[in-house]
């Protein structure tokens, strides 16, 4: 996405962290209110709780780019402060050097003891999206209703699951990934599915939706209201929310925020279309509301550390 960015406007990009979790971008924003220089950011890319408080705390400012009606209002700010541009749904890795066996394909099997020191999600739930997800995920599959229950319900399993000696504290990633420090790992399927993709085949590994636990995320785009250079975080939204930026998510396996739009107008090429991974699971995705992200950050925030034994 950057490459193309840099290509089309031939505007330098400077990727401060890519590997940030969303309340890490915040701080950034905070910790640069005062400064114009490069390590201050311009825009930010966070799970779809943060841009509401983001909002609320005068950390983000209005931008409409003109694709703005045609994706959903669920997935807008109405006066145009965040935005929605892409959705994953939690997948899970196997590194099938380490894991020889059957691979897990939901939760429940991960209790197995043959996956002894195994089972990683990205990292810290308190300050990262897709970890924050994962828990949410597990809470599901078992028993969690929604917000602060499944939390409550995915904190337990994952306390459980490290007793029984099956959990990684270590952070998933994909060099833990590929050495098999983390050779079970939760991640957004796009994410997944381009580990895979770069990996070819070394390691080989698997990848699947957790049956008992399917949950999507969405990732809103917002700009600093400190931003140094404004215009040319609007240029770069309007690439985002382009077709062509948007056929860039889908081209790396992210589920587009236009996606229905562009299919409807016919915009999305066939053979593009024909990579994409099975969708059978896309119609049992849960997708929580703000409120219930909301309880369920506010459990994790309280409990995570006593309870996992986590400073």
């Amino acid at each position: 996405m950057i490459a193309g960015f840099k290509a089309k406007y031939g505007i330098d990009v400077n990727e401060l962290n890519p590997n940030a979790g969303s309340g890490d971008e915040i701080e950034a924003i905070k910790a640069n209110k005062d400064n114009t220089g490069p390590q201050a950011p311009d825009v930010i890319d966070v799970g779809l709780s943060f841009g509401p408080a983001a909002k609320a705390e005068g950390l983000i400012q209005p931008y409409k780019v003109s694709t703005w009606d045609s994706f959903p209002d669920s997935a807008k700010d109405s006066e145009g402060y965040w935005y929605g541009d892409y959705y994953g749904v939690l997948a899970m890795a196997v590194n099938k050097d380490v894991v020889a066996e059957a691979s897990p394909t939901n939760f429940a099997d991960l209790k197995d003891p043959k996956f002894a020191n195994m089972v990683a999600i990205p990292g810290d739930p308190r300050t990262g999206n897709s970890s924050m997800m994962s828990v949410y995920a597990a809470g599901l599959a078992n028993g969690g209703t929604g917000g602060k229950d499944a939390a409550t319900a995915g904190i337990a399993y994952l306390k459980a699951l490290k007793a029984s000696g099956n959990f990684v504290d270590e952070g998933g990633s994909s060099q833990n990934f590929a050495q098999g420090t983390t050779p079970i790992m939760f991640d957004w399927d796009y994410n997944v599915l381009a580990m895979r993709d770069k990996l070819a085949g070394n390691p080989p590994m698997d990848v699947a939706i957790p049956s008992d636990g399917v949950i999507a995320g969405v990732y809103v785009q917002a700009i600093s209201a400190y931003a140094p250079h404004p215009n040319a975080a609007k240029l770069w939204m309007e690439y985002l929310y382009s077709d062509e930026g948007q056929l860039g998510w889908l081209s790396g396996y992210c589920h587009p925020i236009r996606f229905n739009d562009m299919v409807a107008r016919g915009a999305i090429p066939a053979d593009m279309m024909a990579k994409l991974p099975p969708a059978e699971n896309d119609a049992k995705a849960v997708f929580p509301t703000l409120e219930e992200q909301g309880a369920a950050k506010a459990v994790v925030a309280e409990t995570w550390a006593s309870e996992m034994g986590a400073n």
